[in-house]
């Protein structure tokens, strides 16, 4: 196991929104498991899972097994990355914490291609 599966951030939701404050410092390691890229999350650090009012009733933003893939995905963008390139850590996060295949990929294109071009 990983240290970023292992990681339990005890996630804050803020009242009356998607947005959460990370509890705990984690790190999502990119690439394989050992390439020491390390993607670090600092506590307190905020973010939201954004999925489409459309989308709700089928992926719920509140679901504990997207919320580190989320914080994930967002500092990533936050450090300059474009919306492809932090879509596959994003990907491979929620994979780490067990979301399924159609899942993931119902999310890495949204999140991939949401307000393309």
């Amino acid at each position: 196991m990983s240290d970023y599966t292992a990681a339990d951030p005890a996630f804050a939701r803020l009242p009356g929104s998607i947005r959460y404050r990370v509890g705990a410092a984690f790190a999502w390691e990119l690439g394989c498991e050992g390439s020491g890229l390390l993607v670090p999350i600092p506590q307190g650090y905020t973010f939201d899972v954004s999925i489409p009012r459309g989308l709700r009733w089928a992926f719920d933003p509140h679901d504990a097994r997207f919320l580190k893939a989320a914080a994930v995905h967002d500092n990533l963008l936050e450090r300059g990355w474009d919306r492809v390139s932090a879509a596959g850590p994003f990907h491979q996060a929620l994979k780490a914490d067990g979301v399924g295949r159609l899942a993931r990929l119902a999310m890495l294109l949204a999140v991939a291609l949401w307000r393309f071009g």
